[in-house]
């Protein structure tokens, strides 16, 4: 697990203390360059996560196949490299927690990932076992974040993880929904509940949590993941045989992935996109997607223009 240093939240603090005096935006907001990809602010504590992750949703789903096994284990180690650090997982994902657990024993980057997985169950009288499950499949003495997935029994899960919190057995608690289902749910949950993270579905074609969902987060200081952020490969597909336009260069962009990734990322309300990937060239390309310079908000209206027409 991470280790926590006491005096970085007061030195991350003092930090957007002055970058905000000079910005005028809610400290949040601000991005921290450092050697890796850039950082965004987790409102509720003041630490920071890189801009991208990384999912497992199918790609981790791997069972015990050796070759696979230690596929997953490369893309895990150029995440890394990278400067990378969320990894997301759920117990709806197969072996993918396993597979976590896989790489980073072998690759004894305990101290390197920030955890994030979910509760998921219509028996809250079995949530603990679950986590417990989920813990020791990733092989970490804690999670720093854990969530409730796609609302599944919600009220009680919610409760459960909450009193971890309380308990000191988890850093971060969150909700997770997907393909833009159950907005309305979410946003009361939003308003009701001490959330750290939600997690949600947003890219260029995927809009409507910026109507609702991302100013609220904003309004209650709650971070922001990013999953589908590919639509799970198809938008990929379908821009595959479009040429990506020259002034893709003014942001840095190589790839239709990094032009999408860096529309979603330099939304300010957005915390952490969560791609997922079987390919250490992919990886590589996602996390160098977190880097300058991002997209003004003249250009993020181009970039969902284009794509949309396309």
């Amino acid at each position: 697990m991470p280790t926590f240093n006491p005096m970085s939240r007061r030195q991350v603090l003092q930090g957007l203390l002055m970058a905000t005096a000079a910005s005028a935006l809610p400290p949040w907001q601000v991005l921290a360059q450092h050697n890796g990809p850039k950082t965004r602010v987790i409102p509720s504590t003041g630490d920071t996560v890189p801009l991208v992750g990384l999912g497992s949703w199918i790609t981790f789903n791997v069972g015990d196949d050796p070759e696979l096994l230690e596929q997953c284990a490369d893309v895990m180690a150029a995440f890394f490299e990278s400067g990378g650090r969320m990894i997301d997982s759920s117990p709806m994902y197969g072996s993918s927690q396993a597979t976590i657990g896989y790489g980073l024993d072998k690759l004894d980057a305990y101290e390197r990932v920030f955890s994030a997985d979910k509760l998921w169950t219509s028996s809250p009288d079995e949530g603990r076992d679950q986590i417990e499950a989920s813990r020791s499949d990733w092989g970490v003495s804690r999670f720093d974040l854990l969530q409730v997935h796609n609302l599944r029994a919600w009220r009680e899960n919610l409760e459960t993880l909450l009193t971890m919190k309380d308990d000191g057995e988890l850093r971060y608690v969150g909700i997770t929904t997907s393909h833009g289902r159950r907005h309305d749910e979410f946003e009361t949950i939003m308003r009701d509940y001490p959330l750290d993270f939600v997690q949600l579905t947003y890219n260029p074609v995927d809009r409507e949590a910026e109507q609702r969902l991302l100013p609220l987060a904003r309004e209650r200081e709650i971070g922001v993941i990013v999953n589908r952020p590919f639509q799970q490969g198809r938008l990929i597909d379908r821009l595959g045989d479009h040429d990506l336009p020259d002034w893709a260069s003014e942001v840095g962009a190589e790839t239709w992935a990094q032009l999408i990734l860096k529309f979603i990322i330099s939304h300010p309300d957005v915390t952490c996109a969560i791609p997922a990937t079987t390919q250490v060239e992919h990886v590589r390309e996602n996390m160098a997607a977190a880097s300058s310079p991002l997209p003004d908000d003249d250009m993020r209206q181009r970039i969902a223009e284009t794509i949309g027409e396309l």
